[in-house]
């Protein structure tokens, strides 16, 4: 018996010391609309059920060089990031992330997971966009409108590397969205996006950061650009701007969450990454931000309580601006991690060549 209550009670004690012990973390993500979004759903909500918990929250522009840099260097500073899928299976081959359970999710997912060190986020789109203003008669539709400068003359504004830009390109051109990647999988077809990327070559804007292109539509320096669309519906939803989605050729993308591995704050990364893939925590995040949750339960919740778009304290319907609406689906390129991973260095090289000429 003696024993049986000395064991309680160290357990009670490790309990304690559990709930009141909390290594700060840091996550690292994209910026914008997109990382608030994930700062009142993910962090506030977590910091809210932890109150001896401490979430920085940091920004950055992508990649895997500064992770690989932290991992080689055996000095890692940042706990999970926000990662794009050919990133996601890229790092996880490399041994850069942690692998995870999956359990609690993979039944509930709309696609199933890139790799064994992800947790669920949100699709989002690549997305042209422009302001109403900028076209006072005839409006551009179509991908091919974006590519066609006489028809609609001005500068475009498109970012600094190739995904996206290739496969929008080809619908441009006249490619199908459903056969894009089978044509993107021929030398041929790589040259057929490229030729078309060189009709508007003298009249691009590049941007890197993801506020740039609705500062430059709204400037007028561009009169049409790829944005992610998140930040082009927040605009929209809370700050009043009449820009008009192109949802034709609009490339569709899934985002995952990781732990780096070998940091020292593991396990307090791997907690707030299972919170933050939560089916509530996603559909949370919903209302900052027209993103599609990727867990289906998730689309439920946002559904039964629909209108949903939190917007100066009242709800406005959040569907017309959801990459993964229907009539948006029947546009869109899905976009392919894995063909990304495979060959996504060789196609960025040769766009850097582009962009650079």
């Amino acid at each position: 018996m003696f024993k049986l209550l000395k064991a309680s009670f160290l357990g009670l004690i490790a309990m304690a010391f559990t709930a009141t012990s909390y290594a700060d973390i840091t996550f690292v993500s994209w910026g914008g609309a997109y990382t608030a979004s994930q700062q009142k759903a993910y962090v506030d909500t977590y910091v809210s059920l932890n109150p001896d918990a401490k979430i920085t929250v940091e920004n950055y522009n992508g990649g895997l060089g500064e992770i690989k840099a932290q991992v080689e260097a055996g000095n890692v500073t940042w706990d999970v990031v926000d990662v794009l899928p050919d990133q996601a299976i890229t790092g996880c081959d490399e041994g850069l992330f942690e692998k995870v359970d999956q359990s609690s999710f993979i039944n509930d997912m709309v696609v199933p997971p890139v790799s064994d060190c992800v947790v669920p986020q949100i699709f989002w789109a690549y997305t042209v966009f422009y302001d109403k203003a900028a076209f006072p008669g005839k409006k551009p539709k179509k991908m091919k409108d974006f590519f066609d400068t006489k028809k609609f003359p001005g500068k475009r504004g498109i970012h600094t590397w190739a995904q996206a830009n290739i496969e929008m390109a080809l619908v441009g051109d006249g490619v199908k969205a459903k056969d894009v990647y089978e044509v993107m999988s021929t030398p041929e077809g790589i040259d057929r996006a490229f030729a078309k990327l060189d009709t508007i070559k003298n009249d691009v804007v590049f941007w890197s950061a993801g506020s740039k292109p609705l500062e430059l539509v709204s400037s007028g320096e561009v009169v049409m650009a790829i944005a992610y669309n998140g930040r082009i519906g927040a605009a929209i939803l809370s700050e009043g701007k009449d820009f008009e989605y192109i949802w034709d050729g609009t490339v569709l993308e899934q985002e995952y969450l990781v732990a780096i591995k070998g940091g020292k704050n593991t396990a307090e990364a791997l907690d707030f990454m299972a919170h933050a893939s939560t089916a509530t925590a996603l559909a949370e995040q919903a209302k900052y931000i027209p993103y599609g949750p990727m867990r289906k339960s998730s689309i439920d919740i946002i559904k039964k309580g629909e209108p949903w778009f939190i917007k100066y304290g009242g709800d406005i319907d959040i569907m017309p601006h959801m990459p993964t609406h229907p009539k948006v689906l029947k546009k869109a390129v899905i976009g392919n991690p894995v063909w990304w991973a495979d060959n996504g260095a060789e196609v960025n090289e040769r766009f850097g060549v582009w962009k650079g000429n």
